[in-house]
């Protein structure tokens, strides 16, 4: 008998969404999720396989996301462009509405994909080649982090330092297990 056409999709992914939980431990963290994100997205249901990364996760994404004082229309375009380098379509689509949100215009969001710094002002400009060194390069020469330094309190460095690092994290891990 042959297989339907999502058997066949099954069988080609990498892992399997993780089964609803049954332990209290798993429920806990599913309700976190839903409560920190309002829906369990296809990323979330990878990561319910494995309850402390899950968990740790979903931690460290929430503050990125939630809790610094970094402008969200700053993290949101380090974000974008972690995506774009990295070729994570899921990412960038699931940050277009954050974007959006965090007033980062249409024009921006399109010249991150295009990676043309045109309608970019400096800080923005400093913090996109920020991450583009974090990114493709892991080193960031002294130059480049002075004009970091000269824009950003401690804080903010090392919030901009996380967010980038955290998204690169995302970025790898749904292009490994071709999560969409």
């Amino acid at each position: 008998m042959p297989s339907s056409p999502s058997d066949e999709a099954a069988r080609l992914r990498r892992i399997l969404p993780a089964a609803p939980a049954a332990s209290a431990a798993g429920k806990a963290a599913e309700a976190q999720i839903l409560a920190s994100r309002g829906k369990i997205t296809p990323l979330y249901q990878i990561l319910l396989n494995s309850l402390p990364v899950a968990t740790g996760w979903e931690a460290l994404l929430t503050a990125i996301r939630q809790q610094m004082a970094l402008d969200p229309a700053l993290r949101e375009l380090i974000i974008l462009r972690v995506a774009v380098l990295n070729q994570a379509d899921y990412e960038f689509q699931a940050h277009v509405p954050h974007a959006k949100q965090a007033g980062v215009s249409d024009a921006k969001i399109e010249a991150i994909k295009a990676m043309d710094p045109g309608p970019f002002d400096e800080t923005e400009r400093a913090v996109l080649d920020y991450t583009d060194a974090m990114t493709r390069d892991i080193r960031v020469d002294d130059s480049l982090f002075a004009r970091i330094k000269d824009r950003f309190d401690p804080t903010a460095r090392v919030e901009i330092t996380a967010t980038v690092a955290a998204y690169n994290m995302v970025s790898r891990f749904l292009i490994a297990l071709d999560v969409h």
